[in-house]
């Protein structure tokens, strides 16, 4: 088992190669824009899972993914080459669903806004339902 410092550092260095082979070296016409957002190797360093995101629509989305497992071999033996280390990682390509999540909760946080805006204009102009101070004050029971 390797430290957990050192799977850190191999994910990144993994993470980079990576991103740059995809940009320089692979020439799929399936291929959309991809950018590698995070990667993580398991404390044996035997496997490496990249996230990804792809700019785009659905359609992009599945032709990329399709175009990286058909590259995946090119890319270990590049992550093999450049790492030098003595078992290279098999690669496990995931789709983030981080930007969809954020896209998400923006919209949540808009409604939200909406309604609080909502309901400040609303309470604008209302007056309390009963007397202005509804609580008992002693001087005014002792009379």
């Amino acid at each position: 088992m390797a430290s957990e410092a050192r799977a850190r550092r191999l994910a990144e260095r993994i993470k980079v190669i990576v991103a740059q082979a995809l940009e320089f070296q692979v020439k799929d016409p399936r291929m959309g824009f991809v950018t590698i957002t995070d990667a993580r190797v398991t404390a044996d360093l035997r496997e490496a899972t990249l996230f990804y995101t792809v700019f785009g629509d659905d359609e992009q989305r599945g032709a990329s993914a399709i175009a990286l497992e058909s590259v995946k071999g090119v890319l270990r033996t590049e992550v093999g080459r450049q790492t030098g280390i003595k078992h290279t990682p098999s690669l496990t390509f995931i789709l983030d669903a981080l930007p969809d999540t954020a896209r998400h909760i923006d919209e949540l946080l808009q409604q939200a806004a909406q309604s609080d805006a909502e309901l400040s204009a609303r309470a604008s102009g209302a007056q309390y339902a009963g007397e202005t101070d509804p609580y008992r004050h002693p001087s005014e029971d002792a009379e």
